[in-house]
């Protein structure tokens, strides 16, 4: 189980590296592509360049919390748990925090990660 448990943190990580590829404009901006560049609580508090480059601190920082978490899951270590609740936290606070407030194509805005990362987050708590 944990092998299976530690492949897919690793998974979830690598997901959010598309956040920071739109973010850093490395493929052409989609509509279908998800996350706008906007922000329904920063966008009018910061510029456009430094709301990009906080997008790429944070969904990378979370990025490589769940990288960590799943490698300390593979190899059975306990304070995989504590990386992965971290995890969890930051990636459901970012992608929150990134969401442009609109409802449309909620799912490839992040939904499902919010839903992944609250998961996560009751499954490490109701195991303590």
């Amino acid at each position: 189980m944990n092998i299976l448990v530690g492949i897919f943190l690793i998974l979830h990580g690598l997901v959010h590296f598309w956040p920071i590829t739109l973010s850093q404009g490395w493929v052409e901006y989609q509509p279908d592509m998800g996350w706008t560049g906007q922000s329904w609580l920063l966008s009018g508090l910061m510029g456009s360049d430094l709301l990009k480059w906080l997008a790429t601190a944070l969904f990378g920082l979370a990025a490589l919390a769940f990288i960590t978490a799943g490698a300390g899951k593979l190899g059975d270590q306990v304070w995989a748990r504590t990386w992965i609740l971290a995890a969890s936290a930051l990636s459901a606070v970012t992608l929150v925090l990134f969401w442009d407030g609109g409802t449309q194509q909620l799912i490839e805005k992040g939904l499902i990660g919010v839903l992944i990362d609250m998961a996560l987050l009751v499954w490490v708590l109701w195991s303590i």
